[in-house]
């Protein structure tokens, strides 16, 4: 009881609650030319209003970012991608196979 209690309050004092929706996608980019364009997509998808994490990567040409959906939307994520320059690739019937 004393550990739920504690993790409740510290989990409110953080201003994130327990149960707050997240969702994890994982988009294959187009366009970044060099860590900085990953590095840099990154940072300005974590000022993104319920947007918790983001993770790009270069070689693999990935972003993985963690959000919350009653904050903001696939779409809108793919659409501010877009306004900065890269491109969200859809993969192919035979993607990962």
């Amino acid at each position: 009881m004393f550990r739920r209690n504690f993790l409740q309050r510290m989990a409110l004092s953080a201003g994130v609650g327990l149960t707050a929706k997240r969702k994890i996608v994982v988009y294959h980019i187009k366009g970044f030319t060099c860590v900085t364009c990953a590095v840099g997509l990154d940072t300005l998808l974590r000022q993104r209003k319920g947007v918790e994490r983001s993770k790009s990567s270069y070689p693999d040409a990935t972003a993985e970012i963690e959000f919350n959906p009653d904050l903001v939307t696939e779409k809108s994520l793919k659409s501010f991608i877009a306004e900065m320059g890269f491109a969200v690739v859809e993969p192919g019937p035979h993607h990962g196979r």
